[in-house]
């Protein structure tokens, strides 16, 4: 079973919650908090960022379709180190971890979840190595190959800060 065909399968499951609204700037979760709940957005685009310093720092976005959790909070069962936060209005479906682990096995899921995981550990390693390269319009060239969805949906000053860059390097780079 491929990925796409097991998040399809989740997402029309019945183990979701009513939907939520979150309007643009609110916290679904923030650092320090234990989260385990998976979450599937239905409406917008959230933000995973770490802060250091007193600086955002953008980890990963997700957008309408996507199945995601707080994923170092769902593994660790501790408080998460993220924040996730709304860019936009967004309006998405909880399910605990129990419910969906427990909606795993009865459906015999398990081996889809765990090649989805993988899938999701090589888009980490991808994500790595756009972060060693020193040179940023190469950098930006990786990030739009791989993720053009991102240039539609986010706006730029957090691609800038997901490309650890400056949003003016960003606009010069875009622009050239």
């Amino acid at each position: 079973m491929s990925s796409r065909d097991f998040i399809t399968l989740v997402q029309e499951s019945s183990i979701w919650s009513e939907p939520k609204t979150f309007k643009r700037g609110d916290y679904i979760t923030e650092a320090g908090v234990l989260f385990q709940d998976v979450i599937l957005v239905e409406e917008g685009t959230l933000h995973f960022f770490l802060l250091d310093d007193g600086l955002e720092q953008s980890i990963r976005f997700a957008y309408p379709g996507n199945v995601v959790s707080a994923l170092d909070s769902y593994i660790t069962g501790k408080p998460t180190k993220y924040y996730l936060q709304a860019l936009r209005k967004v309006v998405y479906r909880t399910c605990s971890k129990l419910d969906f682990e427990n909606y795993l096995k009865e459906q015999k899921l398990e081996n889809a979840w765990m090649q989805t995981l993988h899938f999701l550990l090589l888009e980490m390693m991808e994500r790595e190595q756009d972060l060693l390269i020193q040179n940023p319009a190469l950098r930006l060239a990786r990030v739009m190959d791989r993720s053009p969805r991102l240039f539609q949906e986010v706006p730029f000053k957090y691609i800038a800060s997901y490309l650890r860059m400056s949003p003016e390097t960003l606009s010069r780079l875009m622009n050239s």
